[in-house]
């Protein structure tokens, strides 16, 4: 007799592979039956590689009840600069707001400092008559006399996408919403983006930027959906897509084509979401989560299960660019590049560094073998013993040694050290990198690392996760199962999430108002759902007021609960508000308190996976010793390790360092003092501290 099975599957497009986990959930036993697997991207179309990992993988498509997706197809079309041609529209006066942008240009001494090009020329950004004030009162009629005439620039500039940007349209979109209307009327082929569809907060730049960049992207994006759709339906899929957004959340494909801009950091947030879920499942509410890949580390801080979502966020953002901003909510993190590609080199002066160049796939580090020259973290750590030379990339690949040998020589001979020292050295460097930009997420905000717990994934992050954690001193370092495709993972995690920012600004005791535009939100956001099928009671919400001192810049949210904000919750808000500021700025004022705005959280659960205790067969852990074999640590010396591997690990082993653990997609690296537990869901703990240190 067949049993009743739950089969949910979960995509993730990197840069160089194409990720899939599957999950199936037998009802009658509880049993949960895992795979994963890799594929191959496949640039430009991307869609290919997904259909392929699913082919590899052996899915049967029409039997999945639950499908969700991340890809990086916005963000590269924004750093590779494959996107549509686009015009714009705004207030009289204001088209060279983009162009202005910020004073914040990071290299402020070069006096030949160029800011970064803007992705609309200038000809191409025209002007309507039509005027609203910050408080959303019409000051100027609009005017369309003079649409026809830009429309007919557009047309024969071969504009394939028009953002509409209008002053103060955060307060008042009307202006906005009868110009899209009328845009869409005269002209139903060109894609047509307004910045109200996308956020509600002021900053001109900021809004008029991403509505941009949204339209940039657009028509790429909603082919891609498209082809992905088509894809899977000649498949047999039948039930619903769900997409990975930066928010640690996942929508509806048609809320997505909409406004595609939301899943400009899909791949890193459903990786960060996975680790606060994770949190919760294991029982640890704080956790510094690190993300290792080829080219990148990027970090984020969770508090109490929650991830911190804002939109100060900015690409191409470095040393000697401003770079673009894009206000949508993404998850709060850290990118550094540092990564198992990062390139090691030496500077006129004869210092080592590590990163931000990288090798990338092609030619990959100097082991893989495929014409790379340039030492990389990967070959420094086959160099030191720590990756097994026999089982690199998981037995897929044969190490270049001699390639590796000659990469580290040339280091070598500028710097005047022995091969076996410049691996310690970008070891230590790659390290050093990685704790600074964990730093920046935990100290720098007011957190002490000794009361996190270190989460590590992604195919670097279990190479380098324990002497980071030792370095910071964190509680200890868990490395999930499945580590490699973790934020393929934590898509399965993840319920549909919307987040919506409105800016208003008030006094910091004004509850009618603050009431009025919290209940006005969510009766927008049950609208939204249930266009969508999802109904009202299946709508859960959490409201943040945004706060900050009088004639201060730096507003923080204070949460408040979901019913009406009383006398009572007013008062401890405001109480809250000067713990967090304090907390994030280091002092507090006797200043009065202004609101100015709110950020709401609409989610509701669309079949998120519960994970169940994994089965005790009663294996012995003699069983998956693999040998032994001499590791350099880099920093504690050479030790004779133990070398295990990971698939024949079952729950309630344990052992101690110095260990290495091999998984076909990454390595665990276990120092000397370290402690190791396999908890009942297969995650890997590793106990950091000595007795002696608590």
């Amino acid at each position: 007799m067949m049993t009743d099975k739950i089969t949910r599957v979960s995509t993730d497009v990197g840069g160089t592979f194409t990720d899939l986990v599957y999950f199936e959930t037998d009802l009658a036993t509880g049993k949960q039956t895992v795979r994963t697997e890799k594929s191959d991207t496949t640039p430009p179309d991307f869609e290919k590689g997904v259909l392929n990992v699913l082919d590899k993988g052996k899915v049967d498509i029409g039997s999945v009840d639950f499908f969700t997706h991340g890809t990086t197809v916005v963000i590269n079309a924004l750093t590779e600069r494959k996107g549509a041609k686009v015009g714009m529209i705004t207030t009289k006066g204001f088209r060279d707001a983009i162009e202005i942008g910020r004073g914040n240009r990071p290299d402020f001494f070069n006096l030949k400092y160029k800011k970064p090009e803007p992705f609309v020329e200038r000809y191409l950004r025209r002007e309507i008559t039509g005027r609203m004030d910050y408080q959303g009162e019409e000051v100027t009629p609009l005017d369309l006399s003079t649409l026809d005439e830009t429309l007919s620039l557009f047309r024969a500039e071969g504009i394939e996408a028009i953002a509409i940007s209008l002053l103060h349209a955060y307060a008042n979109p009307a202006h906005e919403a009868a110009l899209k209307a009328e845009v869409e009327a005269r002209w139903p082929e060109v894609t047509v983006v307004a910045s109200h569809q996308i956020t509600r907060e002021w900053r001109e730049y900021e809004r008029t930027n991403t509505a941009i960049l949204s339209a940039y992207v657009q028509p790429k994006a909603q082919r891609y959906l498209e082809k992905l759709e088509s894809g899977l339906t000649d498949k047999g899929y039948k039930g619903r897509m769900f997409i990975m957004q930066s928010n640690c959340g996942v929508d509806s494909v048609e809320a997505i084509k909409a406004v595609p801009i939301t899943m400009v950091e899909s791949g890193p947030a459903s990786g960060f979401w996975g680790a606060a879920e994770l949190g919760r499942i294991i029982g640890e509410p704080n956790i510094l989560a690190l993300d290792i890949g080829g080219t990148t580390a990027k970090c984020s801080l969770i508090e109490n299960n929650q991830v911190t979502i804002k939109t100060d966020y900015w690409i191409e953002r470095d040393r000697k660019s401003a770079g673009y901003p894009i206000m949508v909510p993404v998850v709060d993190l850290v990118e550094i590049g540092n990564g198992g590609g990062s390139i090691a080199w030496v500077d006129d002066f004869d210092k080592l560094h590590v990163g931000p160049h990288s090798s990338g796939s092609t030619p990959g580090p100097a082991a893989y073998g495929r014409g790379g020259e340039d030492a990389t973290t990967t070959d420094a750590n086959l160099a030191l013993g720590r990756i097994n030379k026999d089982y690199f990339c998981g037995g897929s690949v044969e190490a270049d040694l001699p390639a590796l040998d000659n990469a580290l020589g040339k280091l070598a001979g500028r710097l005047g050290n022995t091969p076996r020292d410049v691996a310690r050295g970008i070891v230590r460097i790659a390290n050093s990198n990685m704790v600074n930009a964990l730093k920046l997420v935990s100290v720098n905000r007011g957190y002490d690392p000794r009361d996190f717990t270190l989460v590590v994934f992604g195919g670097g992050g279990p190479m380098h996760g324990v002497a980071l954690g030792q370095e910071l001193g964190v509680k200890k370092v868990v490395v999930p199962r499945g580590a490699p495709v973790f934020s393929a993972w934590g898509m399965m995690m993840s319920d549909l999430r919307r987040d919506y920012f409105v800016t208003r600004l008030m006094d910091g005791r004004d509850r009618e108002t603050l009431n009025d535009l919290l209940g006005a939100t969510m009766d927008q956001a049950r609208e939204e759902y249930a266009r969508e099928g999802v109904k009202a009671d299946k709508v859960t919400f959490e409201p943040m007021v945004r706060c900050r001192y009088q004639n201060q810049e730096f507003a923080v949210e204070v949460p408040v609960p979901a019913g009406p904000v009383t006398e009572e919750v007013m008062e401890r808000m405001l109480a809250e508000f000067h713990e967090i500021y304090e907390r994030e700025y280091t002092y507090r004022l006797t200043a009065g308190v202004e609101i100015i705005g709110i950020h709401l959280i609409a989610s509701s659960e669309v079949g998120k996976l519960e994970l169940v205790p994994l089965p005790k067969t009663g294996a012995r852990l003699e069983d998956a010793v693999k040998g032994t074999r001499m590791v350099d640590y880099a920093t504690e010396g050479e030790h004779e390790a133990t070398i295990y591997d990971s698939t024949k690990f079952e729950p309630g082993m344990s052992f101690h360092g110095p260990a290495v653990i091999e998984d076909p997609g990454t390595t665990i690296v276990v120092h000397p003092t370290n402690r190791v537990f396999i908890d009942d869901f297969g995650n890997t703990h590793i106990e950091t501290r000595t007795e002696e240190e608590g």
